[in-house]
């Protein structure tokens, strides 16, 4: 894929949403803006008229991940932080510490089509991440990133950000299950999924139906949801499971319940092979 890759527009809208200003921010990205540019603004404010809370959304959803990767860090002594499927994730740039190791998976051309991209940005770390080329259909992810120095007999913390719904169930499997297997079992994975109604466009407001085509039709169609992902993690061989919509995220982080922003087709899920300590996160 390349830089006008139909793929490509979905990512300068998340980009363009992480660069939306709050009047009390959950999160700061200092480079979003720069990255989505005008095309990617554009195609978020098409959305914003078929789905208002998706700015919400997107907040909550990176804000939580951070929280992922700061408490696996700080509680679990975590060194390796792995995007899978980066698209233009900035979080080695946002969350550098001292002795950690990012490492950003996706496939060569998209990889290519960002780091020419941030190379224009005045001031991004461009060594902040150890990029790692991966054809996820034809090589193997847990090979690509040992070969690239990951340690697979110490713990990483893997982020799975905007994927999963656009994946086949097949698809999820097959990756999740190499992340249990091939990765050390103290690792953790947290990754965000829809449910079923709304990934089969059955859901009774038309916001969400509408938002649902029109991310089809910028070429990343919804093929998967699910509305018990435990069953699904339980197979592939993870044996400690969280899951949380993004009504709780919204209640703990705004302070506030909205039925209308029909947050519970929206979820994060957090998984590791063995239980990390009691009562994380």
């Amino acid at each position: 894929m390349d830089a006008d890759s139909s793929a490509s527009k979905t990512a300068l809208m998340v980009c363009a949403y992480r660069a939306s200003k709050w009047p009390t921010p959950l999160f700061v990205d200092p480079y979003a803006e720069a990255i989505a540019g005008a095309d990617g603004e554009a195609i978020a404010r098409i959305l914003d008229d078929r789905w208002p809370p998706m700015g919400t959304w997107l907040a909550l959803r990176v804000a939580y991940l951070d929280r992922v990767v700061r408490l696996a860090i700080d509680e679990l002594s975590i060194r390796q932080v792995v995007i899978l499927g980066a698209g233009y994730d900035t979080r080695a740039a946002r969350l550098p510490r001292a002795g950690v190791r990012f490492f950003e998976v996706d496939h060569a051309a998209t990889q290519a089509a960002k780091r020419a991209k941030l190379a224009q940005i005045p001031g991004y770390p461009l060594d902040a991440a150890i990029f790692v080329t991966c054809d996820f259909e034809h090589e193997d992810p847990i090979e690509r990133l040992v070969a690239n120095g990951l340690r697979a007999d110490e713990p990483a913390v893997v982020i799975w950000e905007g994927v999963v719904m656009y994946l086949t169930e097949p698809a999820i499997r097959a990756t999740a299950t190499r992340l249990a297997s091939g990765l050390d079992r103290r690792s953790v994975l947290a990754f965000d999924f829809v449910g079923k109604t709304f990934a089969a466009g059955r859901s009774s407001q038309a916001g969400d139906i509408q938002t649902r085509d029109y991310v089809g039709d910028l070429g990343e169609p919804i093929r998967h949801g699910s509305d018990d992902i435990l069953p699904l993690l339980y197979d592939c061989g993870f044996r400690w499971v969280r899951s949380l919509d993004f009504n709780e995220l919204a209640l703990e982080m705004l302070g506030d319940y909205k039925r209308d922003r029909m947050f519970r087709f929206q979820h994060i899920a957090i998984a590791s092979a063995t239980t990390p300590v009691a009562g994380w996160p």
